[in-house]
């Protein structure tokens, strides 16, 4: 299977709004360096027979597909309602044209509710627009477009998230963004994976995301033979995070693509 990382960067981006000249606010990271560039998180996994899988709609969706050269998608996930992960919702709507039914799109029972209450236009049509995305619930489901699918929910300070678990072609990769504690069904359904892509908001704890030694100690715990870290900060420099930790965590970046 492989990962492509659209996104990477927290609810605000990295750079942020502002700075003196107004042209950004980096924080601590090098503005020169590429890879400190992140837009909000999103990610596409595909498999060899070229299905993809696309896990929340950021803001930042349409410039991600371009930049990545994806016109299709087989399905949607998404991890929960917050803005950053689903106000990109209407940029499906060009992936719509030519098929034959909406695209199908799954989430946790609350997620689903949510969404349908903000989003109802994209999956019930709306003035003559087609329906972009059908919705369901993940209760029963367990294969889609070639993937094993699993799931399990996380704390997000008062909120809830969902992690997700892909699986094809004997690989795995697992996807844990938006938490802030780790419980067991996550180490349950993390455990072994060839590739985490796990919640690294910052440094120093914070009371709904992961910082950095809860993401190692997830990582660590499930025995994953690769993590990738992702929903970083502007705290968080690329070339700094990546002299810090051991050789199989990997600093995520916008673009990034790995084999799982």
């Amino acid at each position: 299977m492989k990962l492509i990382m659209l996104g990477c960067g927290t609810s605000t981006g990295v750079p942020r709004i502002g700075g003196a000249d107004g042209r950004g606010d980096w924080g601590d990271c090098d503005p020169d360096e590429p890879r400190n560039r992140r837009s909000r998180v999103s990610i596409v996994v595909e498999n060899r027979a070229g299905a993809r899988l696309l896990v929340d709609t950021s803001p930042d969706l349409r410039s991600q597909l371009l930049a990545n050269g994806i016109d299709k998608v087989d399905a949607v996930f998404w991890t929960h309602d917050h803005a950053d992960h689903t106000h990109g919702i209407d940029d499906l709507r060009p992936m719509r044209y030519g098929r034959g039914a909406p695209i199908p799109g799954y989430g946790h029972e609350e997620t689903v509710r949510r969404l349908r209450n903000r989003f109802g236009y994209v999956f019930a049509g709306q003035h003559g627009y087609l329906t972009i995305c059908s919705i369901d619930t993940l209760d029963r489901l367990r294969m889609c477009a070639g993937f094993g699918v699993r799931s399990c929910q996380m704390d997000h300070g008062p909120a809830q998230s969902t992690a997700f678990r892909f699986e094809c072609d004997g690989r795995s990769i697992g996807y844990a963004t938006d938490f802030s504690a780790i419980n067991r069904d996550m180490v349950d359904l993390f455990y072994g994976c060839d590739l985490l892509v796990v919640d690294c908001l910052k440094r120093e704890p914070h009371p709904t995301h992961a910082h950095l030694a809860m993401s190692l100690e997830l990582a660590e715990a499930c025995r994953v033979k690769r993590a990738v870290l992702t929903h970083m900060d502007r705290s968080m420099d690329y070339a700094t995070l990546s002299a810090e930790v051991p050789p199989h965590v990997l600093v995520g970046y916008d673009g990034l693509v790995l084999e799982a």
